[in-house]
């Protein structure tokens, strides 16, 4: 039965932040299906979250990193390819960019996290392969091209 049959469908939603420091790119190196993959600070949007309190959230508990959030660089959606078990998902992502504040290197990272890196531009495109999804270039180049609009772009209403 599908969506449009009656069967109840929910995307996951997700934020992710492009942060910058001395043109490098902040990424996190995780386990994924079994697979080591680079991503940006990324993840869920929790209940009763701001989608700017979710992207400072993930970035914190991925890295060790504080950030200030400093522009909404897009929305975008993607399914994921199915898999033998199970369909793919459907991701509506939400990214940011954002410029370190300070860093806690004792803080633990989240599960699944190997480590938090800076990475040029050019060895993150060069180790495409090792993306955890498209999602992660297409943000980067976004970001890269000048993609740049308010915080308020993406708001929160009481």
């Amino acid at each position: 039965m599908t969506y449009r049959e009656g069967r109840f469908w929910q995307p996951d939603v997700t934020v992710a932040t492009v942060v910058v420091r001395d043109g490098r790119l902040l990424m996190v190196e995780e386990m994924a299906s079994g697979r080591q993959v680079l991503n940006q600070p990324a993840g869920h949007l929790e209940p009763d979250e701001s989608l700017h309190d979710a992207a400072l959230r993930e970035t914190l508990e991925e890295t060790g990193w504080h950030v200030r959030l400093t522009a909404f660089i897009g929305a975008y959606q993607w399914k994921s390819p199915d898999q033998v078990d199970r369909p793919g998902r459907h991701y509506l992502r939400f990214a940011f960019s954002a410029e370190p504040v300070s860093h806690d290197p004792d803080r633990a990272l989240d599960t699944g996290i190997i480590q938090a890196q800076w990475m040029s531009p050019a060895d993150l495109l060069d180790a495409s392969a090792r993306h955890r999804s498209p999602l992660v270039w297409d943000t980067v180049a976004d970001y890269l091209g000048g993609r740049r609009y308010p915080l308020d772009l993406a708001r929160q209403l009481a």
